[in-house]
């Protein structure tokens, strides 16, 4: 991936990361009402599907890093969950990770739709955002979904309400215009060297990134009034030598050819669906197991991909009742209270 400076200069895929003076690193925070594209936008940026995305609102929960290194510098991006009113725990969970990034990041980009209409939601972000010194850029997403023409009224109407250090119009889908605001973000990042290698995407565990995978999935497969109720926990993952077959053309038990060291690896994964009521079990597995080998099969060339190796994928269903208010069990999933405050 490339990006370009201010003047139009190009970044490049620079070898010697963080070696140059005026060499630039920091973390900027994307935040946004649910279903505005943060995860998409992101996965777009860093050329790498990190992110869970879904056309369902709060699909994000957890705080998720990932890293864009170019020659003029390196942008740790936080990807959050939407600001929104929360119903549970969970939810209460969701909004302070995402509003206490506000004040631990060098640049916040929010993420609207095209629109001149701003909502209470809306409002209550900017209420939050005129409380910080952080650089702001208000990002207008999803403009390939309106005329160009309409771009400058929906410009003009977020103006009115906040002074912004930048407002950059973009499709996270198409990909337009993220290379101006990739150059935008670098002027307001401190000198300093990388805190990431420059091969490094994301510091997220593989564990993590194969449980949202399948939550993905769930998501996009599964009724309305399911998705929010279910968590994926992963409850093994193992690695093992996959059985040598033999090629009369290489020899008995000869490896194959290219990413060696993993093409010949078998990764078994057994994963937890969790779901709060016995009603959305049944649901979850489906006539005879149908939904969970849907979501399962849709899940493992993902999983594979990410992991350059086969996978043995083993799909289970529990249920713990309002586990979203539970703070053991958010605990136990991954969403861990404390993580917020």
């Amino acid at each position: 991936m490339q990006c370009f400076t201010q003047e139009g200069t190009e970044c490049g895929d620079g070898k010697e990361i963080g070696l140059k003076d005026n060499f630039k690193s920091g973390f900027v925070t994307l935040i946004g009402r649910p279903n505005v594209g943060k995860s998409t936008l992101m996965n777009h940026l860093i050329g790498q599907k990190i992110a869970i995305t879904s056309y369902r609102p709060q699909t994000t929960r957890n705080r998720i890093q990932t890293v864009y290194t170019c020659e003029e510098g390196q942008i740790v991006f936080v990807d959050t969950p939407g600001i929104h009113k929360a119903k549970n725990k969970l939810g209460d969970y969701m909004v302070r990770i995402a509003e206490r990034s506000l004040t631990e990041v060098d640049v916040i980009l929010w993420l609207v739709e095209p629109t001149t209409f701003i909502g209470a939601g809306e409002r209550h972000i900017i209420e939050q955002l005129k409380k910080v010194k952080t650089p702001v850029i208000l990002v207008i997403n999803k403009t390939d979904k309106v005329k160009k023409a309409e771009v400058l009224t929906f410009i003009d109407a977020y103006r009115k309400e906040m002074d912004f250090d930048e407002i950059v119009p973009v499709s996270a889908l198409k990909g337009d215009n993220t290379d101006v605001l990739i150059s935008c973000i670098m002027k307001y990042l401190p000198y300093g060297e990388a805190f990431y290698d420059e091969d490094t995407v994301t510091d997220q565990p593989e564990r993590q990134i194969v449980s949202e995978l399948i939550r993905e999935k769930a998501l996009l497969s599964l009724e309305d009034e399911i998705p929010h109720g279910i968590a994926v926990v992963i409850e093994s993952m193992k690695f093992r030598k996959a059985s040598r077959k033999r090629n009369k053309d290489k020899g008995e038990g000869a490896p194959e050819e290219g990413n060696a060291a993993r093409s010949s690896t078998v990764a078994d994964i057994e994963a937890t669906i969790v779901c709060e009521r016995e009603s959305h079990k049944g649901i979850v597995i489906g006539k005879q197991g149908a939904m969970l080998k849907k979501i399962g099969s849709k899940a493992r060339p993902e999983i594979e991909e990410m992991l350059e190796c086969k996978v043995n994928l083993q799909l289970w269903v529990k249920v713990r009742k309002d586990w979203r208010d539970s703070d053991l069990y958010m605990k136990n999933f991954g969403y861990n209270p404390k993580d917020s405050e």
